[in-house]
């Protein structure tokens, strides 16, 4: 450790490279945070002890906690789309049912809860306590990256238009940003579902998730 109680590496970020890992850093540690507790429970303080950086140190990279869980979302968005035309039914051959797709889809973000956590705190917490200018850049990577996952869908599912492909993940991420919350909740709702009479209640996410994008690629694709 240091001479201020920080990790040796974190003492000075002299140059770009430096300046790139200990950002690296500020985000690996949010994604660990987020495995232990919800976003709404992760401070800024928190996360810069983790890190182990002054909070002063941390705001010089993200301007707010908001800021960090900005760019680890799409960090990991970008990542997940790196993987997923793998998990997806193949672009080539004959094409594959839009069940098929967005079955694939729903079980591919699923085995992502960060992503979901993420996505169903943007509306409710996230952009709340964040500039106009951090939310600017934070949307039009989003955006971008939003365009990539309907060009892939699109590549499997022909009979989308590109506006279609477009609405389709704009409404998935509506579907999971909801259903997220419902599938994880509360120790005490968690154990009172369990009441044979509240089985409906229940959400399974991967499944309940599956069905609600059959019903709207359906739609999307009569329209």
């Amino acid at each position: 450790m240091g001479t201020n109680g920080q990790p040796p590496s974190f003492q000075r970020a002299r140059n770009p490279e430096q300046r790139e890992a200990r950002r690296r850093a500020i985000l690996e540690v949010a994604a660990q945070l987020l495995t232990e507790m919800p976003v709404s429970d992760i401070s800024l303080r928190e996360l810069a002890r983790r890190v182990g950086l002054s909070k002063t140190n941390v705001v010089r990279y993200f301007e707010t906690r908001e800021a960090v869980f900005f760019a680890l979302l799409n960090q990991s968005i970008d990542e997940w789309l790196d993987d997923l035309p793998a998990e997806l039914p193949p672009a080539t051959g004959t094409p594959p049912s839009p069940a098929a797709v967005v079955d694939a889809l729903a079980r591919s973000v699923a085995s992502r809860p960060l992503i979901c956590e993420l996505w169903s705190s943007l509306g409710t917490e996230l952009e709340r306590n964040i500039s106009a200018d951090a939310v600017r850049a934070f949307k039009l990577t989003h955006t971008d990256l939003q365009v990539r996952l309907a060009g892939l869908l699109r590549q499997r599912i022909p009979a989308l238009t590109v506006p279609a492909s477009r609405e389709l993940v704009a409404l998935s991420i509506l579907l999971i940003a909801g259903l997220w919350p419902f599938a994880n909740p509360s120790p005490a709702v968690a154990e009172a579902v369990q009441d044979p009479l509240l089985a409906h209640s229940r959400v399974i996410f991967a499944d309940r998730l599956s069905r609600a994008l059959l019903v709207t690629i359906t739609g999307l694709l009569l329209v």
